[in-house]
């Protein structure tokens, strides 16, 4: 095992906010999460009666007026409101109020986020007005607001931050990656408290076609939702798209330590690799998700038999929940079978770019409630998949020191560690 990387500053996560198909808000997540309630349903944002796959994972009773100017909605895809949400309770989880701030305040903060599709469904419908119309609703910012970067910057521009302004983009592994970098962006004095996270809302009548066509969505479960998602299950049959945002305060220990802040954990490791092997695919050898944990590891200083949960990638389909498996077990060095470990995924579906901050959330709550989050319909097992995966039911654990781990297009990888202190 490599030793940890020295790092100059510690980072310590101290606000949490979400936006999820189980709800709105944090303890609706976690409340949800350890209940083992789906937040699957029939498409509500369009007819999707055409689609061979009529189901995804929506955010429920969203407002988009209480967090953006009614005139701003055209202009804006449904990804800025909701991240908006997410980090107003985030900001005032960590008791930080923009208002109050200086200006060497507001330089000192920094937003750093991870999507994968990021404003595509808005995208989408801007062609549709220019090519069918009318295009009188097609928005005078159809390319700011369709390019990644713009979403950083709704967030930087509502709460006046002026320290940096950065999306990632690596697929599914981008808001892992994303937190990964405002952590550093901490650790080294860039910055001395970061935004970070994921925000995706791929459910979109062009996006849902696409996915079709790479077959990797299930199409079996259109009458039952809630059992449509099923990591690790023999009868598993594919993905089910989910949305929404999961957005943190990092802040560096000893300024949190100085305001009195609540701290949830602190973030330890990170690795990442690539499998430079396909567009979608993993390689079946499980060889680089194994050696991303193992640097995440490494980085955080500790030992596989330290790990007391691992958030795992889940994602329903055939091919990667059997290689994420063999993943694990190298990885771990023999201790896999003792590590409880659960798929987010089977409640919430797939929120492509923010699954990675959609895992760390699961293992904060894990962390604070002292319940590990099951993985839902996990009924009749693959026994290619045999590890514990915590099936069906929350499982009481002390879990100090968390994996989470994420798998994405690409053939990407990223891992990061999280312990709680004291």
């Amino acid at each position: 095992m490599l030793r940890a990387l020295r790092r100059p500053r510690r980072v310590v996560i101290t606000g949490m906010g979400c936006v999820t198909p189980l709800g709105i808000g944090r303890q609706a997540f976690w409340s949800g999460l350890i209940s083992g309630k789906s937040g699957i349903r029939r498409i509500e944002a369009f007819d999707p009666s055409s689609f061979p796959v009529q189901i995804a994972a929506e955010v429920p009773d969203f407002d988009w007026e209480a967090q953006i100017n009614p005139k701003d909605r055209k202009h804006v895809p449904r990804t800025v409101p909701l991240a908006l949400a997410a980090a107003r309770e985030a900001l005032e989880d960590a008791k930080i109020f923009p208002s109050d701030l200086s200006l060497n305040d507001r330089r000192a903060i920094g937003v750093e986020l991870g999507t994968g599709g990021g404003g595509l469904a808005f995208t989408e419908q801007q062609y549709e007005y220019w090519y069918v119309g009318p295009t009188s609703k097609a928005s005078v910012y159809t390319i700011p607001a369709s390019t990644h970067g713009g979403l950083s910057s709704e967030l930087s521009m509502a709460f006046g931050l002026r320290g940096l302004s950065h999306i990632v983009s690596t697929g599914c592994t981008s808001s892992s990656d994303a937190l990964a970098y405002a952590a550093e962006h901490i650790a080294v004095g860039r910055q001395d408290l970061m935004l970070s996270g994921g925000v995706d809302a791929p459910i979109a009548p062009g996006i849902l076609a696409a996915f079709n066509l790479m077959t990797v969505l299930t199409s079996s479960w259109n009458h039952e939702p809630h059992r449509a998602s099923r990591p690790f299950s023999r009868n598993r049959s594919g993905i089910v798209l989910g949305e929404g945002a999961w957005i943190y305060v990092l802040e560096e220990l000893e300024h949190a330590t100085n305001r009195g802040a609540m701290i949830y954990a602190e973030i330890t490791g990170y690795g990442a690799t690539c499998d430079a092997y396909h567009r979608v695919r993993l390689a079946e050898d499980g060889d680089e998700p194994a050696r991303a944990m193992r640097l995440a590891l490494a980085d955080a200083g500790r030992e596989p038999k330290d790990v007391d949960y691992v958030n795992l990638h889940g994602t329903s389909t055939l091919l990667n929940d059997r290689i994420e498996t063999t993943a694990l077990k190298q990885a771990f060095d023999g201790n896999a079978s003792r590590i409880p470990m659960s798929a987010t995924k089977s409640q919430i579906g797939h929120p492509q770019g923010a699954s990675g901050a959609a895992g760390l959330g699961a293992a904060l709550c894990a962390m604070h409630t002292n319940r590990i989050p099951p993985t839902i319909n996990l009924d009749e097992p693959d026994p290619n998949c045999d590890l514990d995966y915590v099936p069906n039911e929350a499982r009481e654990a002390n879990v100090r020191v968390a994996l989470c781990n994420c798998i994405g297009f690409g053939s990407k990888n990223s891992a990061l560690v999280v312990e709680r202190l004291g």
